[in-house]
């Protein structure tokens, strides 16, 4: 059977993500204003942005006479059209989304403002502004918006609101939640949606009162709760994390942690429904990873450069969870420690957090699969007649989802060679290649080399600011969104 696209949703929902998009500039002006700043460029993008969603939706109206469009009430999202608004909706918002930064000449530069904007939505963190604290703060604070936005992913948001449009969301859901599990909070997709925003709202509104009352500014707690709660790390600050006392930096670290945590656990544990939190492997593993790791680093910090001990405790700690959930804050030059812990911080990039949060990477839950799969093939071995199964979550994981997760792990390595060969083309050193192609495939933002935790991406030449833009969105979206719109089969019409 022949089943073309259906663009008619495609369409519609893409509107309403640019209507959304174009409200939230809006949220900036009060501060541009307070600050004695220009309002128009806010305004004038938001303007910009609104009026485009309008066209596109109009567009999209049915006409009594047209029954080439079909009825809201009949319109469902299969697996084409749900991966395609994901494309087409990212590209939709960073090319809005960039419209501040030249409206206002804060970013002149298409390039860099695309950069920026792309970094900002997939929550990589990665910048190319080299003095942060003179820039407007209105358009500071539109920086870190851009990074909450895509910290859950606006795609969810409109997921909730689909029932008003009437299209169902439970493909789109699938293209755009983050990680290889999809544990439902509510049989109601778009109920899901609600629930998870409102855990993510909750938590960035309890982090910002909780900064303020630590002693930051009500904007900079706006800001950096915004951005941690994402698991973006754009601070307000040229030395991020490390511009702050000890007290921020361990709440910083408390809530990188909650945001690095399966929502469907946070959701668990807000019900105190523990047995079924402390069920999950993931989570066992992502706080084991973290103590393990953050205490190695405190004693070989502790030992080897005479730092004492409670920072060399604080800067372990926080580089660790900054890196594990990919957030990219920075409170210590991890690459001036010694190689080792270098090497170890290289690999933290890969890493990701835990599936169904806001982190990048590869995620904790396709990592376990792997090393207790790998392990159980030596038993098979010595056993080749037995059946054993590999357990998760005391459930036997199906075939198909170790298959679908040794691809992806597969995948990801190759695009990692390919990448870091594509860079060091483009006229980078190795060490800068590879850390730049880890950073923005996990979308962590600080590499090693040339791009490491006190340099930023502004010496970048404009070819590889756009290949990796356009590699931040491939591990925002998990690789398989994206890079499946580029096989034959996606297209073909059976």
């Amino acid at each position: 059977m022949h089943q073309l696209i259906n663009f008619w949703p495609i369409a519609r929902v893409i509107s309403v993500l640019l209507l959304i998009i174009g409200m939230m500039m809006w949220t900036g002006i009060p501060f541009s204003a307070y600050y004695g700043e220009s309002v128009l460029p806010l305004l004038y993008a938001g303007l910009t942005t609104i009026t485009a969603a309008g066209i596109l939706w109009l567009t999209t109206q049915r006409r009594p006479s047209d029954d080439t469009l079909p009825r809201p009430a009949d319109v469902n999202i299969r697996k084409r059209e749900g991966y395609l608004i994901v494309a087409l909706s990212w590209t939709a918002m960073v090319s809005f989304g960039m419209l501040p930064y030249l409206y206002s000449g804060m970013l002149p530069d298409v390039v860099d403002a695309l950069f920026e904007t792309v970094s900002g939505m997939t929550t990589t963190g990665a910048s190319v502004l080299t003095d942060i604290e003179i820039q407007p703060r209105g358009l500071l604070y539109w920086r870190s918006l851009t990074q909450w936005i895509g910290g859950m992913g606006i795609i969810v948001l409109t997921v909730a609101i689909f029932p008003l449009l009437g299209i169902g969301g439970i493909e789109l859901f699938a293209a755009e939640a983050p990680g290889p599990t999809s544990d439902k909070l509510h049989p109601r997709i778009s109920e899901t949606a609600k629930r998870l925003w409102f855990i993510y709202v909750g938590l960035t509104v309890a982090e910002g009162i909780v900064l303020f009352v630590a002693g930051m500014s009500p904007f900079e707690a706006i800001n950096h709760a915004l951005t941690t709660m994402a698991t973006g790390g754009f601070s307000t600050r040229n030395a991020s994390a490390a511009a702050f006392p000890p007290l921020i930096q361990y709440i910083l670290i408390v809530f990188m942690f909650l945001a690095g945590v399966n929502y469907t656990v946070l959701y668990l544990s807000l019900k105190r429904r523990w047995s079924e939190v402390w069920q999950s492997d993931e989570l066992k593993a992502y706080i084991g990873l973290v103590v393990v790791v953050s205490l190695f680093f405190t004693g070989r910090i502790w030992y080897i450069t005479g730092v004492p001990l409670e920072q060399s405790f604080r800067d372990s700690m926080f580089q660790v969870v900054s890196l594990v959930t990919t957030t990219g804050y920075v409170s210590a030059d991890y690459t001036s420690w010694t190689p080792s812990l270098t090497m170890i911080c290289f690999v933290l990039l890969f890493l990701g957090a835990c599936a169904g949060s806001t982190a990048g990477g590869i995620k904790i839950i396709r990592n376990l699969v792997f090393f207790k799969n790998s392990f159980l093939e030596f038993k098979r071995i010595i056993h080749p007649q037995a059946i054993i199964p590999l357990r998760l979550n005391g459930q036997i994981v199906p075939g198909r989802i170790i298959t679908h997760i040794f691809n992806f792990l597969l995948l990801y390595l190759i695009l990692f060679v390919i990448g870091s060969v594509v860079l060091s083309m483009l006229g980078l050193d190795f060490q800068t290649s590879v850390g730049a192609m880890a950073t923005s495939l996990g979308n962590v933002g600080p590499g090693i080399g040339g791009v490491g935790p006190v340099d930023n991406f502004a010496w970048l030449s404009d070819p590889v600011k756009l290949f990796l833009s356009f590699v931040m969105i491939v591990g925002r979206l998990e690789i398989f969104t994206v890079l499946v719109l580029f096989t034959p089969y996606f297209w073909r019409l059976n």
